[in-house]
């Protein structure tokens, strides 16, 4: 299987695509710089992953992409507080990345069975 075929890496692109395309024109560059880094983290950590030559190797770059799930999550929750970004988008920004840590665990699971 390709990385481009799985759900949580299309999802997560898309996601990381929204969030620069909100923070486009923002001038907070210390929290924009690591909102788009983080949301561009887990799309390439996953495709990374895939891309390696073991299943552990896989997993390895799985788990960085579900700790970049969080990390944006919790600069999500700091963008909300300060007014860098509406409630709306941050609260469906937020339920995504809960919702990719949730198919990242799963895909780690199902990977790690064969190792």
């Amino acid at each position: 299987m390709r990385f481009e075929d799985l759900e949580v890496w299309r999802r997560s692109l898309a996601l990381s695509c929204s969030v620069y395309k909100a923070f486009k024109l923002s001038k907070e560059y210390g929290l924009k710089d690591q909102i788009t880094r983080s949301s561009l983290s887990i799309p390439s950590n996953i495709a990374e992953g895939y891309e390696r030559v073991t299943a552990k190797d896989c997993v390895k770059f799985l788990s960085y992409a579900k700790g970049s799930c969080g990390e944006l999550r919790t600069q999500l929750y700091i963008a909300r507080e300060v007014n860098e970004l509406s409630e709306d988008y941050a609260d469906a920004w937020i339920a995504e990345t809960e919702q990719l840590s949730k198919m990242i665990g799963g895909l780690m699971k199902s990977i790690s069975r064969t190792i």
